[in-house]
């Protein structure tokens, strides 16, 4: 996929790139896969805002995504690889032999007509699902379970790929983006490949209403606020933070902080992810 550059002929075009979307074969999405989203504005039942920095935004259906890929040793044929306005990566709409339609992640290298198919037996290819157990070491996979039947929850957004490492005993390790290596238990799925629509990161969005119309809301300086709001405000004239560490608004500490505290799952991981991916 190219990278597409505007011409500058106003400010916010001059540093603004968009995707040329020739991988996208199918513009109209299916219907049958489409669920209305309904807009909370980062907002509870009490109407008050929980998550900061989200409301707005154009207009979105949610896409049915199969991350279960649980209809096995059945063959399905890609029809339409489709743009998909809720994540970073395409997906590609799947018709089964038996005529059903499903949505799944897009790998790298998987095209209309090619045959995808999951299962404890499939083919090491771009976009079939099977076993950890089954797939060789080395292998770049996406999508992975965590828990058996639950459905890909890891290594789904645009680019990524893990690689599986070693296997012993139940469980593999399996290196992540991030470079956290993990161990996930054998008999969970995952998906050969990587993730397509690899230029993602290289996009530039060149102007803030092109934020708004993703649903984001403007995100304001610590500094730039008084010291009731923030505790970083307050000073006259721009101040150093002034405290031990950074802090967030509600004066927990940030920036290299490390706050989980999760010693059910602490032992699954063997290697942290490095400093410089934080």
């Amino acid at each position: 996929m190219a990278i597409k550059i505007y011409k500058p002929v106003t400010p916010g075009l001059r540093g603004m790139t968009g995707y040329t979307f020739e991988e996208i074969t199918k513009t109209v999405p299916e219907r049958s896969l489409l669920v209305l989203r309904k807009k909370h504005a980062g907002r509870n039942n009490q109407g008050r805002v929980t998550v900061r920095h989200q409301g707005g935004g154009n207009r979105r259906f949610v896409r049915l995504v199969d991350f279960k890929r649980n209809k096995l040793n059945v063959p399905a044929k890609v029809a339409a690889i489709e743009y998909d306005p809720n994540r970073t990566a395409r997906l590609a709409l799947l018709v089964y032999a038996d005529g059903e339609k499903r949505y799944i992640l897009s790998p790298v290298g998987l095209k209309v007509g090619d045959t995808v198919v999951a299962g404890p037996g499939v083919d090491i290819r771009p976009g079939n699902s099977l076993p950890i157990s089954n797939i060789p070491v080395g292998t770049m996979i996406h999508n992975i379970e965590l828990y058996p039947g639950r459905g890909g929850q890891l290594v789904r957004s645009a680019g990524a790929a893990a690689q599986l490492l070693a296997k012993e005993g139940d469980f593999a390790q399996i290196r992540l983006p991030s470079g956290e290596v993990r161990l996930v238990r054998q008999v969970c799925y995952a998906t050969i490949g990587q993730v397509g629509n690899l230029d993602h990161g290289n996009i530039k969005l060149g102007k803030a209403g092109r934020k708004r119309h993703l649903g984001i809301r403007p995100t304001v300086r610590g500094t730039a606020m008084s010291p009731r709001d923030h505790p970083h405000g307050g000073g006259e004239g721009r101040q150093p933070v002034g405290m031990p560490g950074p802090k967030s608004p509600w004066g927990k500490p940030t920036r290299g902080y490390k706050p989980r505290r999760n010693k059910t799952t602490e032992k699954y991981i063997v290697r942290r992810r490095s400093a410089n991916k934080r």
